[in-house]
């Protein structure tokens, strides 16, 4: 699951294609499949989103919570794709985007009534 974080009224209107450039970065290199997006965006007012000095009011948050497993290349290899592919497609300039991988074991995920280390029909890899 993802949760992006912004202020509203930069935030709303790029929630769609934000989606799809997270989740192409996603599906590029962690090998996600295409059904398999799960993004929560929370607009914020701006008296309710206090963030660092040296950034503009596009300033995102993205939080990335998924199973314990991938290697910390990989999981560099997606921030820096993030970031890439941010600046590229929505002008999202790298200062103003924060990026943070919450990783937890598998016993610790449910989702279609069992938990993750009892799934074995996964249709993505996560040991990569």
């Amino acid at each position: 699951m993802i949760v992006i974080y912004g202020i509203k009224e930069r935030l709303n209107p790029i929630k769609s294609s934000l989606s799809d450039v997270i989740h192409g970065c996603m599906q590029s290199v962690l090998g996600m499949p295409e059904d398999k997006r799960a993004h929560r965006f929370i607009p914020l007012e701006p008296e309710d989103f206090y963030y660092p000095g040296g950034r503009s009011d596009a300033y995102t948050v993205i939080e990335i919570n998924m199973m314990a497993g991938r290697k910390p290349e990989t999981q560099k290899a997606l921030i820096k794709s993030l970031f890439k592919e941010l600046q590229s497609q929505l002008s999202l300039a790298p200062i103003d985007v924060e990026i943070t991988i919450k990783e937890q074991q598998p016993h610790q995920w449910g989702f279609r009534g069992m938990t993750g280390d009892e799934a074995k029909d996964l249709k993505y890899k996560v040991n990569v």
